[in-house]
């Protein structure tokens, strides 16, 4: 992938990873939700040992994407001689740091989900 290319790559890769990170804790919880009961749900912890592993990953990728948006040469790029000197961020530029804020909050909430998914049950 190219220094250039939009940071989407990263911003999926780090929110899979963020799913991933839950799906032991979040993932009976949302089958208990859908009506599906029974024992088996409750042994749906398989991936609790990677737990971390995908915390890793989820931060490191939206670290990646941030850094590119904000010091890549996409972020260079908006600070041409064309626009007179000022570093002001393209529309574009603009929205894909919200995008990026937006996925980091969601990931956070994701991978904080067994701290508060206590509460659901309650």
């Amino acid at each position: 992938m190219s220094e250039d290319t939009p940071s989407s790559v990263s911003l999926v890769a780090s929110f899979l990873a963020a799913i991933g990170a839950t799906a032991c804790c979040a993932g009976p919880l949302v089958l208990l939700m859908l009506g599906m009961g029974g024992a088996w749900v409750s042994s749906l912890t398989a991936l609790e040992p990677y737990r971390p592993v995908f915390i890793a990953l989820a931060l490191g990728f939206l670290g990646w994407a941030g850094y590119r948006l904000y010091f890549g040469k996409a972020a260079k790029a908006a600070c041409t001689t064309e626009s007179g000197g000022s570093c002001a961020p393209t529309p574009a530029l603009r929205n894909q740091r919200r995008i990026v804020w937006g996925v980091g909050v969601l990931t956070v909430l994701l991978m904080a989900f067994p701290w508060y998914g206590v509460y659901f049950l309650a």
